[in-house]
């Protein structure tokens, strides 16, 4: 057993030490749309259609339409398709669109077969739009002004089709912020953003909070329809697009872009319910797969500094700090306070019973309750791409 866990233990610090480095050189990398270059004042800027998908949205809703008619682009529309919202949400874009004819107001009342309500709403949208560019973006999304001029003039120059930024994310309290923290490692393990932009790699990437298309693209890849069923819309139109021959390319959005995300653990656990199983395409295998590799790669080397001695504790220590450090890197990279990287052993452990509680709660209700609607389970699977 001791020479097993002193194997495990230099498995694990080799693993880990590779990630770290990956994860800092290509965060290093990262184009930032605070860094790139505002347009001349002769740019012909190409239109842009806003779509933003509202349901239920009344906390944030009204702040973020505000920054978006901040936004100083020179050729903007704006689309908010308010679906089938029974809260305040539908009144306060009416009240917003009467006081600014720029809002464009659209009420859903009923959703057809075979769509979820908020990809159905921006396919919706996107057929009453009429920019030469497609910016797919959440009702709480706070946008600084110059931004959209800075991205679509680097898109455009770039001769970039799909366009995906990754917001500034904003939760009170230190493990919400460690889970942010951590969330963030585990999807660019996960996806490997930072290879989007390689026609070679077959990486791909979506942000649901900044996805800028350019409109003959979308229509090409037959915008929503084919991933109609899917509550990871974002990244499955990144997919839709990146394996259709399309130039993808992911930014940071520090700065530029922010969404105030949940408000306490309990939104948390309950938010995530809808895509955490997804994510892995409702396959249990790979959920058993995944969580496994996260308890023995980012819990056990804690928990092994007090369960082992000699060379093998001194090794789980060394990984420990590595993970806390790496932790801690995501953190200040997300201008969040770096002492959130201590919590990251707890924050692998919510993540681990988010993903759990997802996949007990899709199998044993046969498919996905989400705000108010029930989508089958077989729908669900059979909306794979």
């Amino acid at each position: 057993m001791d020479e097993f866990l002193f194997g495990l233990a230099v498995a694990t610090l080799l693993f880990t030490t590779v990630v770290f480095l990956t994860f800092w050189n290509a965060n290093r990398r990262m184009p930032r749309i605070r860094d790139m270059d505002l347009p001349p004042d002769d740019w012909p800027a190409p239109t842009v259609s806003i779509i933003v998908a509202a349901r239920n949205e009344e906390r944030h809703v009204e702040d973020a339409v505000n920054t978006l008619l901040e936004i100083d682009y020179p050729a903007v529309d704006l689309l908010v398709v308010d679906d089938r919202s029974t809260d305040s949400t539908g009144a306060i874009l009416d009240r917003l669109s009467a006081r600014d004819e720029r809002v464009n107001v659209v009420h859903i009342a009923e959703l057809p077969a075979g769509w979820l309500g908020k990809n159905h709403a921006l396919q919706f949208g996107s057929e009453r739009a009429a920019g030469e560019y497609l910016l797919f973006t959440d009702a709480d999304i706070m946008f600084e002004s110059s931004m959209l001029r800075r991205s679509v003039f680097y898109a455009q120059s770039e001769g970039i089709d799909h366009l995906t930024a990754a917001p500034d994310t904003r939760v009170p309290g230190f493990f919400l912020n460690s889970f942010v923290a951590t969330f963030t490692i585990f999807f660019s393990a996960y996806f490997r953003p930072w290879k989007a932009s390689d026609p070679r790699s077959k990486c791909f990437v979506g942000i649901g909070a900044f996805n800028l298309v350019r409109r003959d693209v979308y229509e090409a890849i037959d915008g929503h329809r084919p991933i109609a069923m899917r509550p990871d819309d974002d990244v499955k139109l990144g997919k839709l697009i990146k394996m259709n021959g399309y130039r993808q390319q992911f930014v940071l959005g520090l700065d530029t872009l922010t969404v105030p995300w949940y408000g306490s653990i309990g939104e948390l656990i309950v938010g995530l319910e809808k895509n955490a199983f997804a994510a892995t395409d409702y396959r249990l295998s790979l959920v058993i797969f995944g969580t496994s590799v996260m308890l023995i790669a980012n819990v056990w080397p804690f928990l092994g500094v007090f369960a082992t001695g000699g060379w093998t504790r001194w090794l789980n220590l060394t990984t420990s700090l590595i993970l806390i450090s790496c932790c801690w890197n995501s953190a200040r990279n997300l201008k969040q306070s770096g002492l959130c990287g201590l919590g990251f052993p707890v924050a692998v452990l919510m993540f681990i019973y988010i993903q759990w509680r997802s996949t007990l709660l899709v199998l044993t209700r046969r498919g996905i309750r989400w705000r108010d609607t029930f989508y089958p389970i077989d729908e669900l699977r059979a909306n794979r791409i």
